[in-house]
């Protein structure tokens, strides 16, 4: 798993006797394995039988317990920061102006676009798709639906850039100028040598969009995935260079978090895409002097409106965007705001039913990865302890399981906290805290105190995903309802959906995925987002001439 190695510094320094050893070594590991890329088999995966990398190894290993049951069950190979030195040099050898440009190795955009097409048809596969949800149902337990939910997104997103439409991204413009001869052109630039670092919960697909984007617009990445679910984007990898990707163009690292942040610092990235907690986030936008894109933590808010329609829709649309992936989840509702209709309705029963629904035999709930039990059961005791607020359901550990207590494991909880209260200096940052599991927070208002609800979203720091149920527009503006058009006018979340069927989770490929209101806020997915993240503006003028006839200097200015 572990250091992909960095192919430039192997190509540079060992004789091509070693390169031939060394390819052959690989592709001899290859075939004793169901398919020709992978180098594990899934169900192999156990205390018994660790999953280890067959790339290049260190001394520094870290080992993995099993989300599941506590086992040792993952080895992986990490850089320390004495093995920094190889990869500070292959991003030092990228030139500012990338891999390639509009100018420089235009092929490459037809390249990535064959690249995009091969992987596209691997992933279609049942086989291969079938590997990587298993894969990433060990790693980061999901229920199987939704780990291959992962797989098909990050399938239609390389069929959407296959063929032409990686060189489409870097399409131009020009623009007339003031005389004969003169135009100005805008193009779509690289960066050059570039950083990225994804989380633990969606381990093939923020990676998979993130990397090939940066790849498209001309850049050399190295990339950094949580050690966690390190070995998914490391099988991952392996496909893509059976499908073309030439070995030099990634480095792959596996690392602590201060290391890698000592490689940032070392290397200078021109630019670095960070997704994952705000506190990280905003101690790498210092460090990197605020050379970085973000995706950073979300506290995903829901507003359910007056108008009371599809009540067993609305209620599993919830369940769904606060429990799936037992809550972690960036866009997982965080926080739901009922229209005071909406709690005279049966829909907190039916979130109720729901949520008891989920157990841990399907992964429909599962361990959570970044808070213990106790740490969640604390906060819950702490938001009880707000006058009014009270448990609607959940509140307790999850029993019968063997999950290490590293990690947390509690049933899907709702706490409800009056809006009043939530809005008090005293108590806002408390119940806005994000927590990264099955845990959400629920209030009511009504008619006269939409200010109130919109007070609460602008004090908010993180606006990534939201929702507005209701498929009235204007609500009714005569006898002063709230307004669908000023709830949307008075908002910022990046990523919001509107109407009868709105969510905050399950984005597809197709519609931007990221935040607003920041401008180091990244993006993901759609053409837009990978020009915003992966390349800059450069604008060539053109000025050829001629000269204007009998042209001579002009007095000085």
């Amino acid at each position: 798993m572990h250091r992909l190695g960095v192919c430039t510094e192997l190509r540079r320094k060992a004789p091509q006797t070693v390169l031939r050893n060394w390819f052959s070594s690989f592709h001899s590991t290859r075939s004793a394995h169901s398919l020709p890329f992978a180098t594990i088999e899934v169900e192999e995966i156990s205390g018994s039988q660790p999953g280890e990398g067959k790339w290049t190894k260190t001394s520094n290993w870290n080992t993995l317990l099993d989300p599941l049951n506590g086992e040792s069950f993952i080895k992986v190979s990490e850089i320390d920061e004495t093995g920094l030195q190889p990869f500070v040099e292959s991003l030092s050898n990228c030139p500012k102006h990338g891999l390639h440009n509009p100018f420089k190795a235009p092929e490459r955009y037809l390249l990535y676009g064959d690249i995009s097409t091969k992987a596209a048809h691997m992933l279609s596969l049942p086989k291969v798709s079938d590997f990587f949800t298993r894969l990433i149902q060990r790693v980061a337990p999901k229920s199987y639906q939704q780990a291959l939910g992962e797989v098909y997104v990050t399938q239609k997103f390389l069929e959407n850039f296959s063929g032409d439409q990686v060189r489409f991204l870097a399409r131009s413009f020009a623009v007339p100028g003031n005389h004969l001869g003169q135009q100005s052109h805008g193009f779509r630039w690289p960066y050059g040598p570039v950083a990225i670092i994804t989380p633990f919960n969606f381990p093939l697909e923020i990676p998979v969009l993130q990397l090939m984007g940066a790849l498209y617009m001309g850049n050399k990445p190295v990339l950094k995935v949580d050690s966690k679910v390190c070995i998914v984007m490391e099988q991952m990898l392996r496909l893509l260079h059976s499908c073309g990707l030439p070995m030099e163009d990634v480095d792959f690292i596996n690392s602590d978090g201060k290391t890698m942040n000592k490689l940032l610092l070392e290397a200078k990235p021109r630019m670095t895409l960070f997704t994952g907690s705000s506190r990280v986030a905003d101690k790498l936008a210092v460090d990197l002097k605020g050379r970085i894109k973000l995706e950073d933590a979300g506290f995903d808010w829901k507003i359910l409106g007056p108008d009371v329609h599809e009540v067993d829709y609305v209620a599993w649309v919830c369940d769904q965007d606060a429990y799936a992936c037992s809550g972690q989840k960036c866009s997982a509702q965080s926080i739901l705001f009922m229209h005071e209709n909406w709690t005279r309705s049966s829909l907190v029963s039916k979130l109720n039913d729901l949520a008891a629904r989920r157990k841990l035999e399907d992964l429909t709930i599962g361990p959570v990865l970044t808070f213990t039990t106790e740490a969640m059961l604390e906060h819950m005791n702490k938001l009880l302890q707000i006058p009014g607020s009270k448990l609607l359901f959940g509140g307790e550990a999850l029993d019968s399981h063997s999950i290490p207590p590293v990690y947390g494991a509690i049933k899907p909880t709702a706490i409800f906290v009056p809006l009043e209260q939530m809005l008090k200096d005293a108590n806002y940052e408390l119940v806005t805290r994000e927590i990264f599991g099955p845990f959400q927070i629920i209030t009511e208002y009504k008619d006269n105190q939409l200010s109130l609800v919109l007070d609460a979203l602008e004090r908010m720091h993180a606006h990534l995903t939201a929702a507005v149920v209701s498929n009235n527009l204007l609500f009714n503006l005569l006898i002063a309802k709230p307004n669908l058009q000023e709830v949307l006018g008075k908002s910022v979340n990046g990523t919001t959906y509107a109407g009868l069927r709105a969510r905050t989770t399950g984005a597809p490929q197709n519609h931007w995925f990221g935040p607003a209101g920041d401008p180091r806020g990244a993006g993901i997915g759609t053409p837009e987002a990978i020009k915003l993240v992966w390349s800059c503006h450069r604008e060539i003028i053109y000025d050829i001439g001629p000269l204007p006839q009998h042209w001579e200097i002009p007095p000085s200015t």
